[in-house]
């Protein structure tokens, strides 16, 4: 997947990785429509920092949520 190009594809492919990484016992509440292309540089940025650790701390999972919460459409 060619994540260099913003669309609402990518977007929904990042989010997916993004919960199944962080394993979010809420994921069904964070459904990837819920975010815009808009915000696709800041998503990819949530999506390298949590694609690229093998392991998170609670902390970093929770900054992570948090930062994506953020990102939400309202």
């Amino acid at each position: 997947m060619d994540l260099s190009k913003p669309s609402q594809e990518n977007v929904e492919y990042m989010i997916e990785g993004i919960k199944n990484k962080l394993k979010m016992a809420s994921a069904a509440a964070m459904q990837a429509s819920a975010f815009s292309v808009e915000q696709y540089e800041d998503i990819q940025d949530v999506y390298e920092v949590a694609m690229g650790s093998d392991r998170l701390s609670i902390s970093q999972v929770e900054a992570l949520v948090s930062e994506l919460g953020r990102l939400r459409k309202k």
